[in-house]
């Protein structure tokens, strides 16, 4: 019983740390992809230069990019650090 107890607060505290992994990353991907969709939406309905226009859908790609770029380490990081739960 102790051990299911054991094993339960490890898993929990291995899925809170991959949870927590480049969150400022994410955050920042976030915004970056939100301005990004306000500049684009912005030129729809009102005149804005060209180069703002250009400018959103550079922010809209970096966004992306950041999203991936933390993905891709999660999952890199997850394949290293495996949750074994297999005892012999």
């Amino acid at each position: 019983m102790i051990d299911d107890l054991d094993e339960t607060n490890r898993r929990i505290a291995y899925i809170d740390h991959l949870r927590g992994l480049h969150r400022f990353e994410r955050l920042v991907g976030l915004g970056v992809i939100l301005v990004g969709v306000a500049l684009v939406v912005a030129s729809t309905y009102i005149s804005v230069p060209h180069i703002l226009v250009l400018t959103g859908y550079a922010l809209l790609a970096a966004g992306w990019v950041a999203f991936i770029y933390v993905v891709w380490k999660r999952t890199a990081w997850r394949k290293a650090n495996p949750f074994e739960t297999w005892k012999p």
